[in-house]
């Protein structure tokens, strides 16, 4: 069927800014060593520290989210080991043909992508990312050609939603005891934060322009360029045994196998333990409730126990962790540098300089708008919403109180901004770009155009939703 005028208009602007990406955005690791220097350029113009103690800032930071790191880490490969598990990986297969042309594909991968970006940031990553493969496989296996680099681009999509879902760092991290800003905002728990009704609407706002943007997007099938001239590896890609749950040494027979190899075989140690950290889990909810109970180490807790049940074997499970660790080799190498931008803004003080000069123009009415835009600006800097929330949480909070803004409700408008500007920054791409086989100048100049369209949507949800 032929675009309309307006879709074909549509096209061809995301077509154009694709093009553009193309040629001028670099990989995400010389994105984070640039902004290193514009953060450095900026506290030498506007605080009073000089080129030395700014590089002892840089240094103090490089390594001050270890911790964090560890966590997002464990987010990461725990949520990957579970989407590219036999029984997931089997719904994904029996879906992903359901798409007849290139624009429901790509507005079906965004759809999925983002329903598990909304329960878990790491598990919707993954799934967006394996999805838009099994979508295209799909495609291909039916004569069509459905545009690889928009797949993958929707795929990313779980990105921008995450923050008003369960998983959101900042506020999982404020409805933990002893949080760092506990004496100015408090304990947060989960149901003043994104179980509010201010916080779906925001989800559904995103899930209700994401997947017709993405669907304008497609090109016609004779334009689009498909999967074989990006990942021809990945076409006919057979999942890990691992993922089958077979354990290493079932070839050698029963009889020949070795102790140490039925150990690492063994189901009833997987279930066992699994169960074990299940019943804490049930016990820790049970008694708190999900939303005042549910923080960074219980969701990562819960994961490793559902990678346990999944895989049935700690060899099996072991295995799916270390595939899921190359993912994360572009969060373990560039979070120290990111953290270094943190200690040069936030020891120099130019993020006191830049929150307290947008937040000085907020009143109870604005302030979740002008909290937005400062979460989005500082997410370019500091892509981790957990990280940034820890530059600017006490300044937010503390505006948030002395305007009578509930913390909760602070906590979200931060969010929508951090997740925002997510379609510009391609740090959290990374995992994906190392699943999928494309760079991030091919996904890029999609996700900018959604971050485009987004901006009106957030700014009057913001605004008019009530909390």
């Amino acid at each position: 069927m032929a675009a309309t005028s307006s879709q074909g208009g549509v096209q061809r602007l995301g077509q154009g800014v694709a093009n553009w990406a193309e040629r001028w955005v670099p990989s995400p690791f010389i994105f984070a060593i640039l902004l290193t220097l514009i953060a450095y350029a900026a506290a030498l113009a506007f605080t009073p520290d000089g080129p030395l103690a700014n590089v002892i800032n840089w240094y103090d930071g490089f390594w001050s989210l270890l911790e964090f790191a560890m966590q997002m880490v464990l987010v990461l490969v725990t949520g990957y080991a579970v989407a590219d598990s036999r029984q997931v990986g089997g719904v994904l297969t029996r879906i992903a043909s359901l798409p007849k042309n290139g624009a429901q594909a790509a507005a079906y991968v965004a759809a999925v992508a983002m329903v598990g970006g909304y329960f878990h940031w790491g598990v919707g990553l993954i799934v967006g990312a394996i999805f838009a493969i099994f979508v295209a496989r799909a495609g291909l296996e039916r004569g069509m050609t459905f545009h690889y680099p928009l797949l993958c681009a929707a795929g990313y999509t779980s990105q921008v939603i995450w923050h008003v879902g369960p998983s959101t760092s900042a506020g999982l991290l404020s409805a933990t005891e002893g949080h760092v800003f506990e004496d100015v905002i408090g304990v947060v728990p989960l149901s003043e934060s994104v179980f509010t009704l201010y916080a779906f609407g925001i989800a559904i706002l995103v899930f209700l322009t994401v997947v017709p943007v993405m669907y304008l997007l497609a090109p016609e099938e004779e334009n689009a360029v498909g999967m074989s001239e990006y990942a021809p590896e990945l076409i006919d890609g057979d999942r890990k045994a691992a993922a089958n749950g077979a354990g290493a040494d079932e070839t050698r027979g029963e009889t020949g196998r070795l102790p140490a190899d039925r150990l690492n075989d063994s189901r009833i140690i997987s279930y066992v333990v699994g169960l074990g950290m299940m019943a804490y889990i049930v016990q820790h909810f049970a008694t708190a409730g999900i939303g005042e109970a549910l923080d960074l180490n219980v969701f990562n807790f819960l994961f490793v126990a559902l990678g346990l049940f999944l895989y049935g074997t700690p060899a099996a499970y072991m295995g799916a962790i270390r595939d899921a660790t190359e993912s994360a080799a572009g969060i373990i190498l560039q979070f120290p540098f990111y953290a270094g931008i943190l200690g040069i803004i936030q020891n120099s003080g130019l993020s006191d300089i830049i929150a307290e000069g947008m937040l000085a123009i907020a009143t109870p009415e604005t302030f979740p708008v002008i909290a937005w835009l400062l979460g989005g600006f500082m997410n370019i800097f500091v892509p981790s919403g957990g990280g940034e929330w820890g530059i600017i949480g006490g300044i937010v909070g503390g505006t948030a109180n002395e305007l009578g803004v509930p913390a909760g409700q602070a906590i979200v408008a931060y969010g929508v901004g951090d997740m925002w500007t997510n379609m510009f920054q391609p740090f959290w791409a990374i995992p994906l770009l190392g699943i999928t086989k494309v760079s991030a100048r091919d996904i890029l100049g999609y996700t900018l155009l959604l971050m485009i369209a987004l901006a009106p949507v957030f700014a009057l949800g913001l605004y008019f939703l009530p909390y």
